[in-house]
């Protein structure tokens, strides 16, 4: 089937390894972008929190100074950025809300129309070295659809991924895509057992949102190890970024030991044509879900 050009985008993960360093990892995200964009991309997403290295590994309260308004000093640096070579960038930023209010934030930036608005976090984890319950307060956003010149835009952040209740809503709400900034890897002292099965299953539940919602899904995350702040150990973050169809299948990779900008190419008609061909959205039983907002069906 032959392609409009008016349905073809080109899209950009910057899949990034961090400095502890702010100001280098902004500069080298700028870079990505430019480059990016010199390689035709309109459309460029980072990865979450891209500014610092995860801070969520440990709980302490210095940690809040990176915290920045939002929209804010980096939304102007990249709204200029995508203003200037004329695209979208979706970032991941760190929320100061008001004194003691913070957010895990995304933020759209687009063409010349500048900064669109932001996505917070809804679903806030609390593990072993993503103790992020100590920074973030849930988001009140609810789940936003994002009008840009690339597309209609579903932008959630990491632990969302998750969650077939936000990529669902979100789909409703008109997504093409859905973008999912992300910080995620294993522990080193789990990934000889789990790390295989910890990763097939980060990647197989997002392609599920693609198939049950006839959509992309745009996963970008970070890559290479960063240590504990506060002991031994840390994160191996696994990098792996991709983009894959309405139909589940990948379309593109990044390395899973190495900073890489993953390009793809997408066929927004295939929405049309996948969801036609697997109406999941028309045969949808929306008489019978009422029990979808209960914590748990007790008998």
């Amino acid at each position: 089937m032959s392609r409009s050009s008016e349905t073809v985008l080109e899209v950009a993960l910057v899949q990034m390894s961090m400095d502890a360093d702010v100001a280098a990892n902004t500069a080298h995200a700028q870079a990505s972008v430019r480059q990016a964009a010199a390689e035709g991309a309109k459309l460029v997403c980072l990865p979450e929190l891209f500014r610092a290295r995860y801070f969520c590994q440990s709980e302490d309260d210095g940690n809040f100074a990176l915290a920045e308004p939002v929209p804010g000093p980096t939304t102007e640096v990249f709204g200029a950025l995508a203003r200037e070579l004329d695209i979208t960038i979706v970032l991941s930023l760190f929320e100061r809300r008001a004194p003691g209010l913070f957010h895990n934030t995304a933020a759209v930036v687009d063409g010349q129309r500048g900064y669109l608005g932001r996505y917070r976090k809804m679903h806030i984890p609390d593990d072993p070295l993503y103790y992020e319950k100590y920074y973030f307060t849930p988001g009140d956003t609810g789940f936003r659809v994002f009008d840009t010149s690339a597309g209609q835009l579903g932008v959630l952040v990491c632990w969302d991924q998750w969650f077939p209740e936000a990529a669902r809503i979100t789909a409703l709400r008109g997504a093409q895509m859905l973008i999912y900034p992300t910080a995620i890897g294993w522990h080193p002292e789990e990934k000889a057992l789990l790390g295989e099965a910890q990763h097939a299953a980060w990647e197989t539940i997002q392609r599920a949102h693609a198939i049950a919602n006839g959509c992309f899904v745009l996963a970008v995350n970070r890559v290479g190890m960063e240590p504990d702040p506060a002991g031994s150990g840390g994160i191996e973050f696994w990098g792996q970024s991709f983009v894959c169809g309405p139909d589940g299948q990948i379309l593109a990779r990044a390395a899973s030991d190495a900073p890489e900008i993953v390009r793809a190419t997408l066929d927004l008609g295939a929405i049309q044509t996948q969801r036609v061909g697997w109406p999941f959205l028309r045969d949808r039983r929306i008489d019978a879900y009422d029990g979808i907002s209960a914590r748990f069906l007790d008998e």
